[in-house]
C-alpha cells in the first residue's frame, strides 16, 4: 500500500455500531446515526442494517449523497442559512423526507416564507441550549414559543447535543451532562406543548452521553457520530478502549534524527489534521498515538510534531536507537485525536475486511 492511507478496521466498527445500537434499543429510543464523522456508504449501510432509523448529516451535500443511495429520512442538523434553502428544496421536491432545524425567528421566517412561495412544507426543528456549549435556545426561553409559534404545524420537534460532555472525563459527570441533556430538551418539549402545539419529536445525543444516559424518559431519538469509529478524545474521555479505535493512519518512516530520537514519518497534519483535541485533557497524545504496523500501540510513542508532509514521532524519555528499532521503510500506524477531521483528510477508507481482504470504501468531502 501507497502511504499516508486511512485504515478501517470492519471487524471493530461492526462492533462499534453494534454497541450503540444496542444502547438505544435498551433506552427504548431509535438511533439517528450522525454521519458526518465517516461520510461512507458502507458504514452509513451497517448502521442502517443494525437498526438505526433515518441518519443526521451536517451537510446538504451529505443528504444529497446518501439520498441519491436511497436514504430518504434525513436530518441536516445545522441552522440552515437562507441561502441554502433552494438546496434543501430540490431535495424536497425529489421526495427525501429532509427535516431542518433553526433557532431563531429569522431563520424559522425565512424558512416558513419560503417554503409557502414554492408550496413546500418543510418540517423543522428547534435547536435547545442544553449546556452553553454552542447555539441553540435555552428551554425557558420566551422566544422558544415564539419561534414554535411562527413555525406552527412545520414543526416537527426539538433537538439538542451536550458538546460540554466532551470536556468530561468521569462517568458521574456524563451520566450528570447525559441527564441535563435529556431534561432540558424534555423541558423545552413540554413547554410547546403546554403552549397548545404539538411537539412529536425529542432529539438528543452526543457519544459520551449516549453510552453514559440512565435513562432517556421523554427521548424519541438518540444521535450520535464518533462512536462508530472511536478517536484518542473519546478514550481520553472514557468511552472507549484504545483497542476499540477502528480508524488509524498507516505511514511509512522516511527518517530519522538520532541525537533527538525522532522518527520522521510520512503522515503529517495533511494526514492526520491539525486537530490537538487531547491536548486540553489529563493525557496529551501530541498528533497521534502510534502503533505498530499491526495496530498495536507502542507505549510512550506519540506523534509529538507534525509539518504538511512530515510527522516526527518521538518517545517522551528515552535513549532508544530509533534508527536500529525503527529502519527506513518501516510501516507504523498512528491513531488520531479526532476521528472526524482525520477522515476528512483522505478521499477513501482502505477497509480491513474480517476475511483478511481489504477493499477501497470512497468517503464524500466538501460541502
Amino acid at each position: 500500500m501507497d502511504t499516508p492511507a486511512a485504515l478501517l478496521d470492519t471487524v471493530k466498527l461492526q462492533r462499534n455500531i453494534q454497541r450503540m445500537q444496542q444502547r438505544a434499543d435498551s433506552l427504548g429510543v431509535h438511533l439517528r446515526p450522525h454521519v458526518k464523522t465517516h461520510k461512507c456508504a458502507p458504514v452509513v449501510a451497517a448502521q442502517l442494517a443494525a437498526g438505526a432509523r433515518g441518519i443526521t448529516v451536517s451537510t446538504l451535500k451529505e443528504a444529497e449523497y446518501f439520498f441519491e443511495l436511497g436514504i430518504e429520512d434525513i436530518l441536516y442538523a445545522v441552522c440552515i442559512a437562507p441561502h441554502k434553502l433552494p438546496q434543501a428544496l430540490a431535495l424536497w421536491r425529489r421526495g427525501c423526507a429532509l427535516t431542518l432545524i433553526t433557532d431563531s425567528l429569522a431563520g424559522a421566517s425565512a424558512i416558513v416564507d419560503f417554503g409557502k412561495e414554492h408550496g413546500a412544507t418543510f418540517a423543522v426543528m428547534i435547536e435547545i441550549d442544553c449546556d452553553g456549549h454552542r447555539s441553540g435556545v435555552k428551554p425557558q426561553a420566551p422566544l422558544l414559543l415564539d419561534i414554535a409559534a411562527v413555525l406552527g404545524d412545520r414543526l416537527a420537534g426539538v433537538i439538542t447535543h451536550a458538546g460540554e460532555s466532551y470536556g468530561l472525563d468521569t462517568p458521574d459527570a456524563l451520566q450528570a451532562i447525559a441527564e441535563q441533556e435529556r431534561a432540558r430538551c424534555v423541558e423545552a418539549a413540554q413547554r410547546i406543548r403546554a403552549s397548545g402545539q404539538p411537539c412529536p419529536q425529542v432529539s438528543v445525543g452526543s457519544t459520551p452521553t449516549a453510552l453514559s444516559a440512565a435513562n432517556l424518559d421523554g427521548v424519541t431519538e438518540l444521535r450520535a457520530g464518533v462512536y462508530a469509529f472511536f478517536d484518542l478524545v473519546m478514550h481520553n474521555i472514557g468511552v472507549c478502549r484504545l483497542d476499540e479505535l477502528a480508524l488509524s493512519v498507516l505511514t511509512t518512516v522516511i527518517g530519522h534524527q538520532p541525537e533527538k530520537g525522532w522518527i520522521i514519518t510520512d503522515a503529517g497534519w495533511m494526514a492526520m489534521s491539525r486537530d490537538r483535541g487531547t491536548q486540553s485533557q489529563q493525557h496529551d497524545f501530541g498528533y497521534g498515538q502510534v502503533c505498530d504496523e499491526h495496530g498495536e500501540p507502542i507505549a510512550g510513542l506519540l506523534l509529538g510534531s507534525a509539518n504538511q508532509e512530515h510527522g516526527v514521532a518521538q518517545f517522551a524519555h528515552t535513549d532508544l536507537d530509533v534508527v536500529t528499532r525503527f529502519p527506513l521503510g518501516t510501516r507504523l500506524r498512528i491513531l488520531p485525536n479526532h476521528a472526524c477531521a482525520t477522515g476528512a483528510q483522505f478521499g477513501s477508507y482502505s477497509a480491513l475486511l474480517e476475511n483478511g481482504q481489504r477493499q477501497d470504501w470512497p468517503r464524500l468531502r466538501g460541502w
